[in-house]
């Protein structure tokens, strides 16, 4: 990726602790740290794939990009305006530029609306279509997904879940956003099924000059798709990289653990498997130091007591690791 390219979105520090309360007067007692400061900035064009364990924060700061989530601390400027000084009005009119493509394409469409009704409804509040061009436009954003004109007068039961979700695309297009988040939009889909949503994702960006935010928990959905990639764990980001060199030098353990388990085409090469030992941390009570050294086969001293930083290495390759895979 060019970094001298435009960026379209920078986080910075964000965090997002939501609180657990016990008793008889639910008194707080602790916070989940769910975000626990990540910073990145997105390029317009581009396609950032953000990969992770479930847990690891990665929807959680989807949804704080589209103010779905007030973050705890942390700024979010996207076309360099900063998000959380706009008022509520103000936030309403940016959503037009800001929109998401959901995990389930069975529970995020109503099933007592028509597939009219739903693509037509981001329309209809914001105003921009009325009468016979809404309808017209509702044909066009159809077409766009490989969905016809006949299929507007049914209701979501009666399609294939990835006819839903190209539903659920054009819904998201409805508005001509600059910037779209796609919240694992493929995994609840079968195998066969997920590459021709993955190809039309990359078609629609191509000939509408979309920008990508990808989340997801399985690397071959990130890598076809992906530009750079963001890895996460346990509410922080612990590598970004260029998708090729991510994939040819991973540079953190955990990367290197999760690439492992890539299955390889080829039946006559073999890798070995990296299997982490114990289970994901609570991100009610993290480990201290790097929060991954509970797991991490590379452990040191101090990786216990102090927390690494994420560093840029080689060009545009972060990594957040006291002693980073390959380091001579």
């Amino acid at each position: 990726m060019d970094q001298t390219k435009e960026p379209l979105l920078v986080v910075k520090g964000l965090k997002k602790h939501f609180p657990f309360k016990k008793g008889m007067f639910s008194k707080e007692t602790g916070y989940v740290r769910a975000v626990d400061g990540v910073d990145f900035t997105v390029y317009r064009g581009e396609t950032l794939g953000i990969v992770g364990e479930s847990g690891c924060g990665k929807s959680t700061t989807g949804q704080m990009i589209l103010q779905l989530l007030e973050p705890t601390e942390g700024e979010i400027w996207f076309e360099g305006r900063n998000l959380s000084t706009l008022g509520k009005a103000e936030v309403r009119t940016l959503r037009q530029h800001l929109q998401m493509i959901f995990q389930d394409p069975y529970s995020s469409l109503n099933p007592r609306m028509r597939v009219e009704e739903i693509v037509a409804e981001p329309l209809r509040v914001h105003g921009t279509h009325k009468g016979s061009e809404l309808k017209e436009k509702v044909v066009e954003l159809l077409r766009l997904v490989g969905l016809d004109a006949h299929h507007m007068s049914r209701h979501p039961h009666e399609f294939s879940g990835g006819q839903r979700q190209r539903i659920g695309i054009a819904r998201a297009l409805a508005l001509n956003p600059s910037l779209i988040v796609c919240d694992e939009p493929v995994s609840a889909l079968d195998v066969s099924i997920q590459s021709q949503v993955l190809n039309l994702l990359k078609k629609l960006q191509k000939e509408l000059k979309l920008t990508y935010i990808f989340i997801a928990h399985g690397l071959p959905a990130v890598k076809h798709i992906s530009d750079r990639i963001a890895v996460m764990y346990l509410g922080k980001i612990v590598e970004l990289a260029e998708r090729d060199e991510l994939f040819a030098n991973p540079r953190h353990p955990y990367t290197e653990a999760l690439l492992s388990a890539v299955p390889i085409p080829d039946p006559t090469q073999r890798k070995e498997r990296i299997v982490l030992q114990g289970d994901l941390p609570n991100p009610a009570n993290p480990p201290s130091g790097c929060h991954f050294h509970t797991r991490c086969p590379y452990v040191q001293d101090v990786c216990r007591q102090t927390a690494p930083t994420l560093t840029e290495g080689t060009a545009g390759h972060f990594v957040s690791c006291h002693f980073p895979l390959g380091q001579s």
